[in-house]
């Protein structure tokens, strides 16, 4: 087939997703997708990149030079034309490693490759889509946004009107799109929104062809806000699990903290991905990412932070007063303790988001830390004093976990041949000497456990402590199991991760539960 007589099938354009009946009726009929002359105009944000770039620049500039920020608001009185100049003077986007729109950028190649003339039509910045136009090379020209113009909606058309006459298609995704889809030939669209489609039903506007790449929107979300970390979270519960003290009150006062930390973890994981935007576009598995993929918008992201720190915040202010409201004689010193505790927890994350965690070795005691401040805002939500011996077997077992996570980083660099931790402060080098410092803290953790077990005030909680000893090789078993997988680069780069999901982890954990409760 030639170019003219080309018919996109639902089936190519959606990679693998069925495209929507009305879709799929403007296919199935005789006329030619596009007939042979007419100049294609691609957009680039939301359309041939799925991503906005305007924002991944602003969240480049607020990673690497945060204190431009402070200009943004004079840049947009300037217009935005003058904003967009202003910021990708400021950084250049790794324009290689950009969230393209894959079966979009396919059709592009196959219609370059018959001979038409394809124009990049954006309101980004000309140097911007220049760029990315000499990467993809299959442009014969850019229209774009200049320092003065803004190249969008009513500018955009007459842009085009002026270069193409009415000889021209154009692929766009948002509802500024509208007037210039239904002004073109064969009009289509790429990931559309809702405001774009409900505007194209309402100007009688049908789509040529339709190009979606994104993943579906609830499964993105539980991946984005990391559902499974919150499995961290059952640390709030350890202080009332120990101290055998397993009263209505007490469970409610964890359960309030359970959720009020998941929610805040959530969002400082989100304002975590937003930062790592191109570091994770770079990285072999880390790309997949929501935000990354360009499978959810930036600005959809700031939104639910903010939602999830305001639930976070209403329940550690409620949890004093749904702790008071069960029944239970224990009682709070300090009623909102654990709002600190959240409030240190929130800091310090987004303190390790922002600068520490490319810090040498102070981002592992940062890592380690966080476990352990887990632990003390679950003190403080049950009324329960934390254990000497908890906070000791704590800060050496948790460093031990924050070791194998830099460990897995560095095994993994090295299988792909790199050899500096992007940002990190580490090299492949440092591998050895991070294993010496991280089994070492695993053989301290099993130290003070042991000690606790044969401690005097051991008898008080347990009939039986002798049998807690059972405990001590099951957890060296796990912990060089952990090690022993690292080393051999199987380990996922989150042991946590690894210790939900693996059959023997989940195993060894409920013998050491049983063991646990036949002590008791």
């Amino acid at each position: 087939m030639n170019g003219a007589d080309r018919v996109v099938e639902p089936s190519t354009i959606s990679a693998g997703e069925a495209a929507s009946a009305a879709n799929a009726e403007t296919l199935q009929g005789p006329a030619p997708l596009l007939r042979a002359g007419v100049a294609l105009c691609v957009d680039l944000d939301g359309t041939l990149v799925k991503s906005d770039t305007l924002l991944d620049t602003v969240l480049v500039v607020a990673r690497q030079r945060p204190v431009e920020l402070v200009h943004i608001p004079g840049w947009i009185a300037q217009g935005r034309a003058a904003f967009k100049r202003h910021l990708t003077k400021l950084v250049a986007l790794d324009v290689e490693s950009l969230p393209y729109n894959r079966p979009l950028l396919e059709y592009l190649r196959e219609q370059y490759g018959e001979g038409r003339e394809i124009y990049l039509a954006t309101a980004a910045d000309r140097e911007l889509a220049e760029r990315i136009a000499a990467y993809l090379g299959i442009f014969a020209g850019v229209l774009a946004s200049d320092g003065a113009l803004n190249l969008a909606g009513g500018n955009k058309l007459a842009a085009f009107r002026a270069k193409f006459g009415d000889n021209f298609c154009y692929i766009g995704n948002a509802r500024p799109d509208v007037e210039l889809l239904a002004a073109c030939v064969s009009p289509m669209v790429a990931n559309p929104d809702r405001a774009l489609l409900a505007g194209m039903k309402r100007s009688g506007t049908v789509a040529a062809a339709r190009f979606d790449d994104r993943g579906p929107v609830l499964r993105s979300w539980l991946k984005a806000i990391r559902l499974h970390q919150w499995a961290k979270n059952a640390l709030l519960f350890v202080p009332l699990l120990l101290a055998h003290q397993w009263h209505l009150r007490t469970f409610g006062g964890a359960i309030t903290a359970f959720f009020s930390f998941g929610m805040c973890a959530s969002a400082t994981y989100i304002i975590n991905d937003l930062l790592d935007l191109e570091a994770d576009r770079r990285h072999p598995r880390k790309r997949r990412r929501p935000f990354a993929a360009g499978d959810l918008s930036a600005i959809a992201g700031v939104v639910v932070v903010g939602l999830l720190m305001l639930g976070a915040l209403v329940l550690a202010l409620a949890l004093p007063h749904v702790f008071n409201a069960l029944p239970g004689t224990a009682v709070l010193a300090s009623p909102y303790s654990f709002l600190g505790w959240l409030a240190l927890y929130t800091a310090v994350t987004l303190s390790y988001s922002l600068y520490l965690k490319r810090k040498l070795l102070l981002d592992v005691f940062v890592l380690s830390g966080l476990y352990t401040v887990r632990i003390m805002a679950g003190s403080a939500a049950t009324g329960i004093p934390m254990s000497p011996w908890l906070a000791g077997f704590g800060v050496f077992f948790f460093l031990s976990l924050a070791f194998v996570k830099r460990f897995s980083e560095l095994e993994g660099l090295r299988e792909r041949g790199g050899s500096v931790s992007n940002g990190r402060g580490y090299f492949v080098s440092d591998l050895e000497q991070l294993r010496a410092l991280g089994t070492g803290a695993m053989y301290a953790a099993v130290v003070v456990l042991s000690i606790y077990i044969n401690n005097p005030e051991t008898n008080f909680l347990y009939a039986h402590p002798v049998r807690l000893w059972v405990v001590v090789p099951v957890l060296l078993l796990w912990l060089s199991q952990v090690w022993m997988l690292a080393s051999r680069g199987e380990m996922h780069d989150d042991p946590v991760v690894f210790a939900i999901t693996d059959k023997r982890s989940l195993l060894l954990g409920v013998l050491m539960a049983a063991v646990i409760l036949w002590a008791l």
